[in-house]
């Protein structure tokens, strides 16, 4: 159990540190580390989690005079020290946190840095913006210096080499695809021998060295600003690794739900969350049980807890000037952790955006998840879910022959987002079979492309999904992206390079992207659907439905056949945002569309696999 000491000392007096370490006794009294390893000044009071040895009976005091200890919780075993803070200091400072025991004294720093300017990040991201996954240690090698072991590449769930200056080398070729957000896998600490994907922390303070050091995450960071380009980093707040030291030896009895030899397994039933009549017995599995049956699943029901993960989302954030965050497995922790966590996060970072994972194909289950969105009384504060459940309806539609309504049907449940523009929009991603293993056809893939490109919401590409790659389930959908590493037989990050599969649909992917970019109605424009069929899809993105007054005018009718056959429409537009557009000209397209408006009639042929983008005035 914890036993709480409360003290008010002066300074004793600091003091000297080593460079780069932390004083130690001779006995028993020791702190080996500090999380978080720093703070900024003016930020929200910190708690301290120390970790060390002799720590009770033990003392702790701050050489601030300015700055108090309000509550110091130390672990049963003395491994363990909670320092809350009374405050922030205003300036940036470097405060000397003292432990004293009898004879033996033990004293460290602790920098509060000065907060960098608003300007450097924290920008969020929206419609307007294409987000693109990279797994670091699949996409390129930058610095072989951190390669693990050669043999490991041969491994399908070994550390193959890629890393942080690697994504570096390559922004440019981000840059010339279109792509203005990247979205990274955690770059935690992961000692686990396969964890090369990020999600198995055994540090939730430190970059893994397969990967560099936070400089390299920071210089990542200022690269893609110097371009105009935005950030998302990958953060785990549901489990840490096996590994993690807290498994076997935690700060608090409760730090986890369960312990590695008893605990409940996480189901991945969610529909008793929206599910009035469901008793609580059906939901905790999924908040308290072990992912995958052996994550240790963390207590954010402990306040301790609870605080420690908004502060490390707070870190990685300020630290690395990060614009936005994507959280793992967000449907496996309670509402009432996430609405403290965004309301912390939005209150300091008012631009920052948030999206959540919910691994469900039903609109209600995935909306109930949303910002905006309340179910027990608590707003989760969540800026937006990925969009799963048009993800599974272009599965559907483009691998087994669904109906081209199945995305509309989708797309007519939006009323249950407060905020359906800001969803982001897949064909698949580092947890699911390649889109291209599903559906080997390059016209129906492109097809496909051109939907997700134009339709609502932001999208996303999966690293190696614009030049065609294929690959079935983990791992196999995570090969690495080839010209990334040394000894690749060929580069597809160049064009001359790429095979001819590769460079169709990349150009087609890039072709799409540069056309989005070109108009207003796809950044913020709304969208209404205007046909739909079997085989056929017809909908109008428009700029003055949506967008800031001030967007110029820009109407962009979006025509799909997906059939084999060609497909005639005679479309009423009387009484739809496409009415009295008489004068329509092509802006994007497999082929010479055959289509004319009077204004109340739109008249359209689409040749089989045809698709036609047209702006309307």
């Amino acid at each position: 159990m914890l036993r709480t000491i409360v003290r008010v000392a002066a300074c004793l007096g600091c003091f000297l540190i080593g460079s780069g370490a932390f004083a130690q006794s001779a006995s028993q009294l020791r702190i080996d580390k500090i999380d978080p390893p720093n703070w900024w000044a003016t930020m929200p009071k910190p708690m301290l989690l120390l970790k060390g040895e002799g720590f009770s009976g033990a003392h702790f005091f701050l050489s601030d005079r300015g700055l108090r200890l309000e509550r110091i919780s130390i672990s049963s075993n003395g491994h363990w020290a909670q320092l809350w803070l009374s405050a922030s200091p205003a300036m940036p400072k470097t405060v000397t946190i003292h432990a004293m025991k009898g004879s033996e004294r033990v004293s460290v720093p602790f920098v509060f840095a000065r907060r960098k300017a608003s300007t450097a990040g924290f920008a969020g991201f929206s419609a307007h913006d294409v987000m693109y996954l990279i797994m670091t240690d699949r996409f390129a090698d930058g610095d072989v210096s951190n390669d693990p072991d050669p043999n490991q590449r041969n491994s399908p769930r070994g550390w193959h080499g890629g890393d942080l200056r690697g994504i570096v080398q390559h922004i440019g070729y981000l840059k010339t695809l279109g792509v203005t957000t990247v979205w990274i896998t955690p770059v935690y600490q992961n000692h686990e021998p396969q964890s090369y994907h990020g999600y198995g922390a055994t540090d939730m303070y430190s970059v893994d060295e397969h990967f560099g050091n936070l400089k390299d995450l920071q210089a990542l960071a200022d690269t893609l600003h110097a371009q105009g380009m935005k950030l998302v980093l990958d953060t785990v707040p549901n489990h840490v690794g096996p590994q993690h030291p807290w498994v076997n030896d935690p700060p608090m009895p409760n730090w986890f739900h369960g312990t590695p030899t008893n605990h409940l397994a996480a189901h991945k039933n969610r529909a008793p969350f929206v599910d009035m009549h469901a008793p609580e017995r059906d939901r905790v599995n999924q908040t308290q049980g072990w992912f995958g049956n052996h994550l240790p699943d963390l207590n954010q029901d402990n306040e301790v807890v609870a605080t420690y993960l908004r502060q490390n989302a707070v870190w990685w954030i300020e630290e690395a000037s990060v614009d936005g965050l994507r959280i793992d497995t967000f449907p496996y922790i309670n509402r009432q952790f996430w609405q403290d966590y965004h309301a912390e996060l939005h209150s300091l970072y008012p631009r920052l955006k948030t999206v959540g994972e919910i691994f469900d194909r039903d609109p209600i289950i995935t909306s109930s998840f949303a910002g905006g969105v309340t179910r027990d009384g608590v707003d989760t504060g969540l800026d937006t879910p990925f969009d799963f459940p048009s993800y599974y309806a272009f599965r559907d539609v483009f691998a087994h022959g669904h109906p081209m309504t199945d995305l509309t049907n989708v797309t007519a449940r939006d009323s249950l987002y407060a905020h359906p523009e800001r969803l982001i929009v897949f064909l698949g991603n580092h947890d699911t079979s390649r889109f291209r293993q599903e559906v080997p056809n390059s016209a129906d893939g492109k097809l496909a492309f051109a939907v997700l490109l134009t339709m609502r919401g932001m999208p996303m590409i999966y690293s190696g999904d614009e030049i065609a790659m294929g690959g079935k389930e983990d791992p196999d959908n995570r090969h690495d992206f080839p010209g990334g590493f040394p000894q690749d037989p060929h580069n597809a990050f160049i064009d001359s390079s790429r095979t001819a599969d590769e460079r169709e649909m990349h150009d087609w992917v890039k072709g799409l992207v540069q056309m989005r970019t070109g108009h207003p109605a796809f950044g913020c424009g709304g969208e209404q659907v205007l046909a739909s069929d079997a085989d056929m899809l017809l909908f109008l993105r428009d700029s003055s439905h949506g967008c800031p007054k001030t967007t110029p005018a820009d109407r962009v009718i979006i025509a799909v056949n997906r059939s084999t056959e060609t497909k005639h429409l005679n479309v009423d537009v009387k009484h739809t945002w496409l009415q009295g557009c008489g004068d329509i000209q092509d802006v994007f397209g497999t082929s010479e569309p055959e289509i004319s408006s009077d204004g109340e009639t739109l008249l359209l042929t689409l040749s089989p696999r045809q698709l036609l983008i047209a702006g309307c005035r």
